[in-house]
């Protein structure tokens, strides 16, 4: 899995789901929360692609403004999540 890819899949989601993330041409180490692109339920919206598009399982611990800060975070924590083996069981 590279992280150039990753982090491509993550960017095109999040412009694709989230119109302020478009208007801004939202870039990766553009910061997601404090720039208002998401918020609580749209991170909710990021969990859930990131385990049906990565098939990894996020904790409710994991669920942290230091993972979702910027695309760049995200794209780490998919990579540490994958290369631990922490994939959902389907």
């Amino acid at each position: 899995m590279e992280a150039g890819k990753v982090g491509d899949q993550i960017r095109n989601f999040i412009l694709t789901q989230f119109p302020l993330a478009r208007q801004r041409n939202l870039q990766r180490q553009d910061s997601l929360l404090e720039s208002g692109v998401i918020d609580s339920l749209g991170i909710l919206e990021v969990v859930e692609f990131l385990e049906r598009e990565f098939g990894i399982a996020v904790d409710d611990e994991e669920l942290v403004p230091e993972t979702f800060g910027t695309i760049d975070h995200l794209t780490t924590f998919v990579l540490k999540k994958y290369k631990r083996g922490s994939q959902v069981s389907l």
